[in-house]
C-alpha cells in the first residue's frame, strides 16, 4: 500500500496558498464534490456556494457541457506547443473571446492565471511604447488597494500591503493613484455619485514623472479582492480622457469582473468605458482548467507586430498558452453564457441581491455595504486589536450553517454563481446575519 493510500488524510504535504496553513490544520474544513449552486463536504454536508469557488465558477459548478469538451479534446489531442507552431482549437478559442469583447479589442494572447495575464498586459504595454519610438515609456501606473495578481509585475502595480511586504522592493519605476473607496459614501448602492475626480491624481504623476515616462495604467473596473470597491460616476471616463490626453494606455483588469459578473459579458460595457489592454481569467473556463487572456486592441497589436523587426515581434509567451483542454473549455464555457444569457440573469437578479445585502445594514458591527451585479461587500468593524478576527469567525459559523462566503480583512464578499435564485440569495444572507450577530461582541 502506497503512503497515500495509507494516510488519506496527510495534510502535511500541501503548503496551501494565502491560507493560514497551521489554523486549516488543526479544523480542515474540507470540500469533496460540487454542482450546481452547491459544494458538499466530506460527509455530505450541503454547502450553498456564495463565492462562485473564487469569484471564477460563474456558470454553476458541474457543468456537462464543459466537461465533455474537456473529454472529447483529451481523447483527441493532449497536447501541442503554440511555440512556432499550431493547433485549430487555440485559434477557435482565440477567435471565441474575440466575439465577446468590447469592439476592437480582438486580438487575444493566452495565459494560464490572471496573475500571468496581468504580467503580460504590462510586458505588451512596454513593447507597445518600444515599437513606436517611445522607449522612454518604462513607468507603470496601478492603484491602492488594487490587485493584480502574484506576478511581481501585477504584485508591484497592485496595491495590497500585504501581498508586498514580503518581498522586498518589487519593480522599479512603479507609482499608484489613490484608491475610490470612501465611508463618507457608505451604503451606496451601486455606483459612488461622488468621487469622479479621484481619476485627477493622474496629473499630479505626469506632473511628477513627465508623460513621457509613463507606459500604462492599470485598473480593476470594480476592485474585487481587496473588498468590492465600486467606482465612481464618471471615474473611469475621467481616467480614460487623461491617458488619451497624454498617450498612455489604459490597462483593465476584468479577471473578475468579465464574464458577466456584473451584468454585461465585460465591465468595461457596464460601465461605458472601454481600455486599449485587457486582462481576464476565471470565469474563462468557468475554472474548469486554469487559462487566462490578455484582449488587446489591434491598435497594440499592429504597432508591435509590423513595427518590429521580421522573426519574434514578442519575446513572451507560456508552454501552456493555449492549452488544447483549456482551449475546449474556454469554448464550452462562452457558449454556455451565451446560451443562458448569464450576464442577463446576473442583471436580472441585482435589485434582489442588491435588497439582501443591504438588508445587512443596521446589524452590529456593519459599518458599509457595497453592491454592483451579483458582487456585494459587507465591511464590518475591526475588533480592537485583532483585526480580521470578526470577520475569520463569521466566515467559519456561515460554513458550519451551509454557506461558503470569503473574507478579505474585515470584509465579506459575496460572488455567487450566476445561475443563483431567490432562495439561493434568502438563505444566504439569512445565515450571514445569524453569523454577524452571534460576532456582535
Amino acid at each position: 500500500m502506497n503512503e497515500i493510500a495509507a494516510r488519506p488524510n496527510n495534510l502535511d504535504a500541501f503548503w496551501m496558498p494565502y491560507s493560514a496553513n497551521r489554523a486549516f490544520k488543526a479544523t480542515p474544513r474540507m470540500l469533496a464534490r460540487a454542482e450546481g449552486m452547491y459544494y458538499y463536504t466530506q460527509d455530505n454536508h450541503e454547502i450553498i456556494d456564495g463565492t462562485a469557488g473564487l469569484w471564477c465558477c460563474n456558470a454553476g459548478h458541474g457543468r456537462r457541457e464543459i466537461t465533455e469538451a474537456i473529454q472529447k479534446q483529451a481523447a483527441v489531442m493532449d497536447f501541442a506547443p503554440t511555440f512556432q507552431l499550431g493547433h485549430p482549437i487555440a485559434f477557435q478559442a482565440a477567435a471565441k473571446v474575440a466575439e465577446i469583447t468590447p469592439e476592437g479589442m480582438d486580438r487575444i494572447f493566452f495565459t494560464n492565471s490572471g496573475s500571468e495575464a496581468a504580467d503580460t498586459a504590462l510586458k505588451i504595454a512596454l513593447a507597445y511604447h518600444r515599437a513606436r519610438g517611445e522607449s522612454s515609456r518604462v513607468r507603470l501606473i496601478g492603484r491602492e488597494r488594487g490587485y493584480h495578481g502574484v506576478g511581481f509585475g501585477g504584485m508591484s502595480v497592485g496595491g495590497i500591503g500585504t501581498n508586498r511586504k514580503q518581498f522586498g522592493a518589487l519593480l522599479p519605476y512603479v507609482d499608484h493613484l489613490p484608491h475610490t473607496h470612501s465611508l463618507d459614501r457608505a451604503f451606496t448602492r451601486g455606483q459612488p455619485d461622488q468621487g469622479a475626480n479621484l481619476a485627477d491624481a493622474l496629473e499630479n504623476l505626469v506632473a511628477l514623472h513627465g508623460a513621457e515616462t509613463i507606459a500604462a495604467v492599470m485598473v480593476e473596473p470594480l476592485a474585487g479582492s481587496t473588498g468590492v470597491l465600486v467606482p465612481p460616476k464618471g471615474y473611469l471616463n475621467r481616467l480614460r480622457a487623461l491617458c488619451d490626453k497624454y498617450g498612455i494606455l489604459l490597462i483593465y483588469d476584468e479577471v473578475i469582473t468579465g464574464f458577466g459578473r456584473i451584468g454585461t459579458p465585460f465591465g468595461a460595457e457596464r460601465l461605458g468605458v472601454a481600455p486599449d489592454i485587457m486582462t481576464m481569467a476565471k470565469g474563462l473556463t468557468n475554472a474548469a482548467v486554469p487559462m487566462g487572456a490578455v484582449a488587446c486592441h489591434e491598435k497594440v497589436y499592429d504597432a508591435i507586430v509590423t513595427g518590429s523587426p521580421a522573426g519574434i515581434e514578442l519575446f513572451h509567451g507560456y508552454t501552456y498558452s493555449g492549452h488544447p483542454l483549456a482551449s475546449a473549455a474556454a469554448i464550452a464555457a462562452i457558449d454556455l453564457h451565451r446560451s443562458d444569457d448569464l450576464a442577463g440573469r446576473a442583471m436580472a437578479m441585482e435589485g434582489y441581491f442588491e435588497d439582501g445585502a443591504h438588508a445587512m445594514r443596521g446589524l452590529p458591527n456593519v459599518i458599509d455595504v457595497r453592491n454592483m451585479g451579483l458582487v456585494a461587500g459587507i465591511e464590518l468593524q475591526p475588533r480592537v486589536g485583532a483585526p480580521t478576527d470578526r470577520a475569520v469567525r463569521i466566515f467559519q459559523r456561515c460554513f458550519d450553517n451551509g454557506v461558503l462566503v470569503r473574507t478579505t480583512g474585515d470584509i465579506v464578499a459575496l460572488s455567487p454563481p450566476l445561475i443563483i435564485e431567490t432562495k439561493h440569495i434568502d438563505r444566504i444572507f439569512e445565515v450571514l446575519g445569524d453569523a454577524i450577530r452571534a460576532e456582535a461582541a
